[in-house]
């Protein structure tokens, strides 16, 4: 007699089923979703921020010297990046930690997300970092000596500094995917691929 026939099996209803308290813990997790909503309108925000510079940009065409239509390009850069940022978020973040989205089927499902969780998004997000750091940066050195838009001056230490945090996002990159792969390697027993 196995010690299987000894344990009641529940009905399947009520195999999902958890008990009061395991069941709010669980549930608290939707309390991320007016957050993820919130990022949706953010999102919204710099689509409207992207068309006005766009729109800034084929207006002043004919007028703008090269360098000045580079930083408007960079500008658009930047905010096409900012955008692809929060896309990671909130749909790695909702389906890593709020529920899944159920798109295996769906012709657009991005390819990143049939392998996502948290790792796999805390590298994504420092690279995305990284690429936003490094259009501000590439800004800083073009009106380095000069007056920016918006009427600061660049000076050589400011541009140190920004340099220094910039490389500060590549070493710490590369410290989350060292962590990452070592945790990873944690996991494989020798002898086992």
């Amino acid at each position: 007699m196995s010690m299987s026939a000894d344990v009641p099996t529940p009905p399947r209803e009520l195999a999902g089923q958890l008990r009061p308290l395991p069941q709010l813990i669980f549930s608290s997790r939707w309390l991320q979703l007016p957050l993820y909503l919130g990022l949706i309108v953010a999102q919204g925000v710099y689509v409207v921020l992207f068309l006005k510079e766009l729109w800034h940009l084929v207006l002043g065409a004919m007028k703008f010297t090269e360098q000045e239509i580079m930083l408007v390009v960079l500008g658009l850069i930047d905010v096409v990046m900012i955008s692809n940022l929060l896309i990671m978020v909130i749909v790695g973040g909702y389906e890593t930690f709020v529920s899944r989205l159920e798109l295996e089927r769906h012709p657009d499902q991005p390819e990143w997300l049939s392998h996502v969780n948290a790792s796999v998004l805390k590298i994504k997000l420092a690279m995305a970092i990284i690429g936003i750091s490094s259009i501000h940066l590439l800004r800083t050195f073009i009106y380095a000596g000069q007056l920016g838009q918006d009427g600061s001056s660049y000076t050589s230490t400011g541009v140190m500094w920004q340099a220094i945090i910039h490389g500060l996002f590549v070493f710490s990159a590369i410290g989350i995917a060292y962590v990452e792969k070592i945790s990873q390697a944690a996991y494989i027993k020798p002898g086992h691929h």
